[in-house]
């Protein structure tokens, strides 16, 4: 069986590295990672690359310890399909910066490279993106990806272009900022995608970074919102105006819309992994010695310990029901593993075709999903209506956005997704 070609576009924080794990992890049958796109986010974009290329060293110590001790090397994926690496966004569209390593730790992983940094290489092959200087002497190759210097948006064009329509995914779990340049660029190009997962959002529950907005549509508003409006058949419909004149309309009459499925906070809060699930698995690996155990377990030790220092020092409630001081939302992982379980025939539950709006000009509102929530036949009866206006676009039969919004997940992920995630990932 192919697998299923995806591009990842990426802020290496903790559950973004966890992320690429998983789909690195995978199969030979089940993904092939084209593409690790780079965008600023958690962290500064520096950062995310040092994330990035320490990742891959830990997994090429891993390998080596695996097959030294007799255990089945796993990443299989990897093995078969290097990935590309490329640098892209380092600030929004619009508006200013916001860096999330209050939370993530300065380098985006809680400080690990400066905890344990012999886990860390000396700026290795950064020589060969642009956006960094040369450190180490030219023709020194990694072993297991590929970098280039061209900007992560132009990639991204390049591989939708060389490959046949409706045959890349890209799984999106950072700002969309990278995503927005790539359809400004060439929309039609862009449009090839099979499909776009994102992560990011929020509809019904509370926002991370403000009281309506979660981080990664917060940080770049205005690609979110472009990215969105490409779902529908009218763009301009729902496409918000430059405040710099920079980014002009896209185009009329493209030749189809953006299959485009979300994952809120609604639905990837509800998916923790806890500190006990990550010792039971991990403690015996760390044990004997594997660097990928050691290395995660830096970070996520970390991780845990500002969870609780936040909650128990009462910076921010504890949501009722949920067990946040000890664990933590796997937010980014389940996009990946969303397409591994479709792989699976496993059945997701979505809300097709729902209008979802973003707003990036809003005083208190930034980043904020607007969602129609009138209902079908209240908008029939209005659009009919000679009294009312429709100020907005709203109510025109094609106007505004078609998201896919994911609700739910297969019966017993929430309780079992992290366990198999974490074998997957550190056991094979």
């Amino acid at each position: 069986m192919a697998p299923r070609k995806i591009i990842i576009d990426t802020d290496p924080g903790v559950d973004d590295v966890l992320a690429l794990l998983l789909a690195l992890s995978a199969s030979d049958t089940e993904l092939e990672v084209l593409l690790i796109s780079l965008t600023f986010g958690n962290i500064d974009l520096e950062n995310c690359l040092q994330n990035t290329i320490s990742m891959f060293h830990v997994l090429e110590e891993e390998r080596k310890w695996r097959l030294e001790n007799s255990l089945p090397a796993g990443y299989r994926s990897l093995e078969k399909f290097p990935p590309i690496v490329a640098v892209g966004a380092d600030r929004p569209l619009e508006d200013q910066v916001l860096i999330a390593d209050y939370f993530h730790g300065r380098d985006g992983l809680g400080n690990v490279h400066t905890t344990a940094p012999h886990f860390t290489p000396a700026a290795t092959w950064q020589h060969m993106f642009q956006t960094t200087p040369s450190l180490l002497p030219t023709g020194l190759a990694p072993p297991n990806f590929i970098p280039t210097s061209i900007p992560s948006h132009l990639k991204i064009l390049e591989l939708l272009r060389s490959n046949p329509p409706d045959t890349i995914t890209i799984v999106a779990i950072g700002p969309l900022t990278n995503l927005a340049l790539a359809a400004e660029e060439d929309p039609e190009t862009f449009l090839r995608a099979q499909e776009v997962v994102i992560m990011g959002g929020t509809i019904n529950v509370e926002g991370n970074v403000t009281p309506v907005a979660e981080f990664n549509h917060f940080a770049c508003s205005w690609s979110a919102a472009r990215i969105y409006a490409l779902t529908s058949q009218v763009p301009s419909s729902t496409l918000p105006p430059s405040p710099s004149g920079t980014w002009k309309p896209y185009p009329e009459g493209l030749s189809r819309t953006l299959n485009l499925t979300v994952f809120p906070l609604d639905i990837t809060s509800g998916h923790l992994l806890s500190a006990a699930e990550v010792e039971a698995v991990t403690a015996p690996l760390r044990a004997a010695g594997s660097p990928l155990a050691t290395w995660a377990g830096v970070f996520l030790t970390a991780t845990f310990a500002r969870m609780k220092e936040i909650y128990v020092a009462g910076e921010a409630p504890e949501p009722e029901g949920k067990s946040l001081v000890n664990d933590i939302s796997l937010h980014d992982p389940l996009c990946v593993w969303y397409l591994l379980s479709l792989l699976k025939g496993e059945t997701w539950t979505a809300v097709e075709n729902r209008d979802i709006r973003i707003e990036t000009t809003g005083q208190w509102t930034r980043g904020m999903c607007v969602v129609d929530r009138r209902g079908k036949k209240v908008e029939e009866d209005l659009a009919e209506s000679a009294l009312v206006e429709d100020i907005g676009v709203w109510l025109h039969k094609g106007y505004g956005n078609r998201v896919r919004q994911v609700v739910r997940s297969p019966e017993g992920h929430e309780l079992g997704f992290a366990t198999e995630m974490l074998n997957r990932v550190f056991v094979g």
